[in-house]
């Protein structure tokens, strides 16, 4: 086991993830670092970034330095974790490379790469079906074939997982990908998708792959590395990232933001309190020399990653990687797709949350969006599969979620307790956005009283109201102020009592 998981929230995790070099925390990026030449020493990233993990490609150092290249940490000067690709991208973009698989994994071996990619076909982001399914079947070949080619036991090993837009084919990759000797799995080929901003397809493969593996496993989302992304694809269940983006911005003078990007030229003031921008302003950015600004922006693009990173393994600490994935979200128009998106996806969000948010803070509702959250879809599947009414309770009624919280403590309940004076038959239940029907006895029970909410009486909640009447063998059924299937509508509070008086109290 060279994985262990500390810290959950969502689908997203703290990890610990144990290579040679020792320990890293996970969810983290990998900086791409180029063998040959670079914008900035690797060293630096360890020591201004935090980055103790890079990645570099096998391939290129292969054919720079041939066969007898020296170790990868000298070659980059980086005495930190290294993983290396094995020139796969290569393949994609340039439709061959000149090498083979059984070479470049005692490459990778031999320049004591500490985590080594093997040599697999990606399927690409515009591949046919027929080219898909063949990327697949080379690629698990490949996967098996490598196994046997190792020596270095000490090395972890990355499985591609392959397939593109056609899930079923990622779910097959993923599911025998899963069950051979690898210790992560990188998701293949969404690189081109994410540069369509197709967030909606990014979503659906990720959870495609990670309900396919097993869950011990890392997994790594090539080729990802903007931070208004990061936050959505961590809780979705990716725990690590490589990018070239923060050095391919910089080159075209992009500047990055935890909500966009931004061109250099455009700016009138630099939004960011980095050490690259307190001490210049746009002007002095832009009047400086071409290969110094592209330093400068790449180190300030570095920077931004760096704290989104921070920032989401602290939400996960405190249980508020929900509330920090919908202020990324709903910066772009493509991402808020891929987050609404997760209402197809709500039984695997809740199947991977934790059952107690241990920092017990209140949860915030925006828009029925921000119903998709695994604490409403858990409540309303128990309330409506584990809860049965209390005995002799045979009349329901139903009264609106009042703004006083926790309910039971509000007026109006105190009104309709003082209605219904000594009578033991009745139980009340609150109706209401965000959890439906929330029983009076329940509603100090976390998170029920625990919220705040800009939703006002939507619609959502008649579906689990109608649902919550028809399973629970009430003998008479009351609503106040709504009509309802299965409810007789009481129009005001005074009209309660004369309703339950023609009923007549039960023994």
């Amino acid at each position: 086991m060279c994985f262990e998981v500390k810290e959950r929230d969502l689908a997203g995790r703290i990890g610990a993830l144990r290579t040679r070099r020792g320990v890293l925390e996970t969810p983290t990026l990998m900086p791409v670092v180029n063998p040959v030449k670079n914008t900035i020493r690797p060293a630096e990233l360890k020591e201004e970034f935090g980055f103790n993990l890079i990645i570099t490609n096998a391939y290129i150092i292969l054919k720079h330095y041939g066969m007898e290249a020296k170790d990868v940490h000298e070659i980059t000067g980086f005495d930190g974790a290294i993983m290396t690709d094995s020139g796969a991208y290569q393949l994609l973009i340039y439709g061959g490379i000149d090498t083979n698989p059984e070479e470049i994994v005692r490459f990778q071996e031999r320049i004591r790469s500490d985590i080594g990619v093997i040599l697999d076909l990606p399927t690409g982001g515009f591949a046919t079906r027929e080219e898909a399914e063949q990327t697949v079947r080379e690629t698990i070949r490949r996967a098996k074939e490598s196994i046997l080619w190792r020596e270095d036991e000490t090395m972890l090993w990355a499985g591609p997982i392959q397939g593109g837009r056609y899930l079923d084919l990622v779910e097959e990759c993923a599911r025998v990908m899963g069950g051979l000797d690898f210790h992560i799995h990188p998701l293949g080929s969404p690189t081109q998708i994410m540069e369509e901003y197709d967030y909606l397809t990014l979503v659906d493969m990720i959870v495609t792959a990670k309900r396919a593996l097993p869950p011990e496993r890392p997994l790594h989302l090539f080729g990802a590395g903007h931070p208004m992304m990061l936050s959505l694809a961590v809780a979705l269940g990716c725990d690590l990232f490589d990018s070239a983006a923060y050095a391919l911005f910089a080159k075209d003078g992009r500047y990055m933001t935890e909500s966009g990007t931004m061109r250099l030229e455009e700016m009138e003031e630099l939004p960011c309190s980095c050490p690259i921008c307190v001490k210049r302003n746009v002007e002095d950015l832009v009047d400086l020399p071409k290969e110094e600004r592209k330093g400068l922006l790449a180190r300030h693009n570095l920077y931004v990653v760096a704290k989104e990173l921070r920032g989401i393994r602290e939400s996960i600490r405190e249980g508020t990687l929900w509330e920090h994935i919908e202020s990324r979200c709903r910066t772009h128009p493509k991402l808020y797709q891929g987050l609404k998106r997760l209402s197809e996806h709500k039984g695997y969000l809740e199947y991977n949350d934790p059952m107690v948010n241990k920092v017990m803070r209140g949860l915030f509702f925006y828009d029925e969006v921000s119903m998709i959250r695994p604490e409403v879809c858990r409540y309303k599947e128990r309330i409506a599969s584990r809860y049965g009414r209390p005995k002799g309770k045979e009349i329901l009624l139903l009264i609106p979620m009042p703004e006083e919280k926790p309910f039971n403590k509000s007026k109006i309940y105190k009104l309709v307790k003082k209605i219904l004076g000594d009578r033991e038959d009745v139980h009340v239940c609150f109706y209401g956005d965000p959890f439906g029907v929330v029983p009076s006895e329940l509603s100090e029970t976390f998170p029920l009283s625990q919220f705040e909410s800009a939703i006002g009486l939507g619609k959502v909640w008649r579906e689990s109201a109608e649902a919550f009447i028809a399973s629970k063998g009430y003998r008479e059924v009351f609503i106040l102020g709504e009509r309802l299937k299965g409810a007789k509508t009481i129009n005001s509070v005074e009209e309660i009592q004369s309703c339950l008086k023609l009923l007549g109290a039960t023994d």
